[in-house]
């Protein structure tokens, strides 16, 4: 599933979130930062806030971005666990954001394991020396 959000100044946090009572695993991966059409020439940072360990709320800027200097900043899938909230720190944007969502099912894991076993056990077949 595709995800995309805005955040702008008068929008400045978006929270991704999945129903506590499912029974699967979801991942989160953020692709691109950009600002859009109408963004000033100031610096706008974007923020992750979530979860660590210990339960604690954390807030890890994850861009900068300027106009005239790095309007756009590929984050290649950089993966989350929901929920999570994006937040323009600094700035007004607007910003957009890009990413995916996936749903792992319980009993999908257990078969994907289960075929990883099997393949583990093929045996490769010997590496030829390269001809001169």
């Amino acid at each position: 599933l595709l995800l995309g959000c805005e955040l702008t100044a008068s929008t400045k946090s978006y929270t991704f979130q999945v129903d506590e009572d499912d029974d699967s695993d979801h991942i989160l991966a953020l692709s691109v930062v950009c600002l859009t059409d109408g963004a000033k020439d100031e610096c706008n940072v974007v923020e992750v806030v979530g979860r660590n360990h210990e339960n604690q709320e954390i807030a890890v800027p994850v861009a900068n971005l300027k106009l005239s200097c790095q309007p756009l900043l590929s984050l290649d899938n950089f993966k989350l666990q929901p929920p999570v909230t994006f937040r323009l720190a600094a700035g007004s944007g607007p910003v957009h954001l890009a990413g995916w969502h996936r749903i792992m099912h319980r009993e999908d894991a257990s078969l994907e394991d289960d075929d990883l076993s099997e393949e583990d056990e093929e045996e490769l077949p010997p590496i030829k020396p390269a001809k001169k």
